[in-house]
């Protein structure tokens, strides 16, 4: 066993250091913490507070929900366009609160600023739930009419129409992720603020009611002005289960331990599959269902520590069930769309999770003849970010504004723009897109913003064209969030490449 240990840590070894030299650095992960908090400020929608620290930002979205007669002003822009998509956000949301739940009391003096940039989403998606009976909003904007044009949030002057879900439209993939954004999310405030923390939770159950009850995929019901953006490509099966696993930790109400027994195998609970993303949710429950197993000693969910453990042994090399792929620098690669990162810094999230679920239990993962430890699982994500901090082949910072060297040309609208702080006058849609295609760095340093990230054979081209590697996303940031804060409080190594 030991001999299997030692070579499988060697293979580790070489995934991150294939391409290493003498040079050491120190990665300063607390700083790369307060900033990947920090992009929050700079993706808000509605009336920014005086507290605002991404000071090139201003108002906007004001009047979103006046095409419907309601208020549905808030929350957050996705990424680098001016549409409020409300499958990613609800999915930031979940993820920004379960890196709090976790890894909170490592975020020392970035705790406050964590909450404020959830408080920012569920008070959004609050509006979202209660505006109407039998209604959620789940997104403003025409995404397809948004991206013809080039343009700040400030100064959208495109339709803000509202899409919704209803029983007659349903859309249980997007209910079911809010439902679980909002329960995660009452845990974090339950005592700061326990009647903040009730609002989520009574809201949270009402949700998902609703999405169980009202069975459907948004994208059916709603068409092109969520596809191909932000498709359902998993159907709801993951979103229930995903979003009664949250309810059930959130409330600790037996009904929702029976519901998660009795369909969890129809739900997708014991298919083996290795993604983590806004789109499947299937890998992340059973992580989140372990630490039940693992730590409150419920016996009847120890088919997801099993799964669990599946998920783990495909990212070790040397082990039977391994088949992930990485680049030649190391970093984990999926080859599903372009925006890589984001599902790195999911699989970092669930990493350092599970580690901390096992570390407590004196847990071991045994893949075959090999056995993985919870500092195993601590090491490979910590390759994976300090890939992403810039110990990689280019040496390049995928965080804009961490490091001396990081992405100049991000394809972001606000951010590529002058900022109205210092061109007060409207750009109007087809003005901008001469800032799309110049060639000068973005006047507006979007700090903390993590882009989709290189391809893979390591190459990244610091283009605003390329979308697909220039794009930042909150979804990319959300579960990065949880890592660094795990990093920063364990972490205080140099680094050697």
């Amino acid at each position: 066993m030991a001999i299997r240990e030692v070579s499988l840590w060697l293979l580790l070894l070489c995934i991150c250091t294939c391409c290493a030299s003498s040079k050491s650095v120190e990665l300063n992960y607390a700083d790369a913490l307060a900033k990947s908090i920090l992009f929050f400020e700079g993706q808000r929608s509605g009336k920014l507070p005086a507290s605002q620290r991404m000071t090139w930002r201003a108002d906007s979205g004001l009047t979103d929900g006046a095409a419907d007669d309601v208020d549905l002003a808030g929350g957050y822009y996705d990424a680098g366009d001016n549409v409020k998509f409300g499958l990613p956000m609800a999915f930031t949301t979940t993820m920004l609160a379960w890196s709090v739940i976790e890894f909170g009391s490592s975020m020392k003096g970035q705790l406050e600023n964590a909450k404020a940039a959830l408080r920012w989403s569920t008070d959004y998606l609050l509006k979202a739930a209660n505006a109407k009976p039998n209604t959620l909003y789940v997104q403003v904007a025409d995404p397809n009419a948004d991206h013809r044009c080039w343009e700040r949030p400030e100064d959208m002057d495109t339709p803000r129409g509202v899409y919704k879900v209803t029983p007659q439209n349903p859309g249980s993939d997007v209910a079911a992720e809010t439902a679980a954004a909002l329960a995660a999310a009452s845990i974090v405030f339950r005592q700061s603020d326990p009647s903040y923390s009730s609002q989520l939770l009574r809201t949270a159950i009402k949700v998902f009611d609703f999405a169980d009850e009202h069975r459907g995929a948004y994208s059916d019901s709603l068409g092109s002005v969520v596809c191909p953006f932000y498709c359902s490509y998993s159907g709801y099966n993951d979103e229930l289960l995903w979003g009664a696993s949250w309810l059930q930790r959130a409330s600790q109400e037996t009904a929702y331990m029976g519901y998660i027994q009795s369909n969890g195998h129809i739900l997708g609970g014991e298919d083996d599959v290795y993604t983590f993303s806004w789109d499947d949710k299937r890998v992340g429950t059973k992580i989140l269902l372990s630490k039940a197993f693992l730590m409150d000693k419920l016996e009847e969910l120890e088919v997801y520590k099993v799964h669990s453990d599946n998920f783990i042994c495909s990212l070790v090399p040397g082990t039977p069930q391994f088949q992930a792929q990485y680049t030649p620098g190391g970093l984990l690669f999926k080859g599903i769309s372009g925006s890589n990162l984001q599902y790195v810094t999911t699989t970092a999230f669930l990493l350092v999770t599970y580690a901390k679920y096992m570390r407590t239990t004196g847990e071991v993962v045994s893949c075959g003849a090999t056995t993985v430890t919870a500092a195993n699982l601590v090491s490979l994500a910590k390759k994976q970010v300090d890939y992403i901090l810039g110990v990689n082949p280019s040496k390049m910072s995928y965080m804009v504004g961490f490091g001396d060297k990081y992405p100049q040309h991000i394809h972001h609208r606000g951010s590529s723009l002058p900022s109205v702080r210092v061109h007060s006058q409207p750009i109007h849609c087809g003005d901008g897109f001469q800032f799309l295609y110049n060639s000068s760095p973005n006047p507006n340093v979007l700090v903390g913003a993590v882009v989709g990230g290189p391809d893979s054979q390591d190459n990244f081209a610091d283009d605003r064209n390329n979308y697909q590697q220039s794009e930042p996303a909150t979804y990319i940031n959300a579960p990065l969030v949880g890592a660094l804060a795990f990093l920063a409080e364990t972490v205080q190594k140099p680094v050697l490449y």
